[in-house]
């Protein structure tokens, strides 16, 4: 297991599960202090590997052994959202495309898509992905693509 100031220098000491900051100087006993989460990650044909991730205390109790619920930001208009944990899950075991969501503008949908970029560059580091955004029966379709 790492050093807690290791993990949370790599992850920029931001939550991997609520995305909000972490107060390295706060107690671990804390609801907003660090800890680190030991999540198993699926690696293609070979198991499981062991990702740790820093997390607020609280986060990391409410999720528990259960797989991770990362929400989308409230900020953005999307429709019919497809959960973010488990399209990860799927890219990284076969790859390719998958539509995420439906945007009622192609503005919106090019604000979800750059939010969608920056928010897996810290859930999911080691999955390159890519945004597409394609109209379709009067909306636009957000997808995700591996690179």
């Amino acid at each position: 297991m790492s050093n807690l100031s290791v993990v949370g220098d790599r992850d920029s000491w931001r939550c991997w599960l609520c995305d909000e900051p972490v107060d390295p100087d706060a107690s671990v006993n804390s609801d907003r202090g660090p800890s680190v989460d030991l999540g198993a990650v699926a690696k293609p044909k070979k198991g499981a590997a062991t990702l740790e991730r820093l997390a607020h205390r609280a986060c990391n109790t409410r999720k528990g052994a259960v797989k991770a619920v990362v929400p989308w930001s409230p900020d953005l208009f999307v429709v019919d959202p497809a959960p973010i944990a488990e399209t990860v899950e799927r890219l990284r075991r076969k790859g390719g495309r998958e539509v995420v969501a439906r945007c009622p503008s192609r503005a919106d949908a090019d604000q979800a898509a750059a939010w969608l970029v920056d928010r897996l560059s810290r859930f999911a580091p080691d999955l390159a992905v890519a945004t597409q955004v394609e109209p379709g029966g009067g909306q636009f379709l957000l997808a995700l693509r591996t690179a």
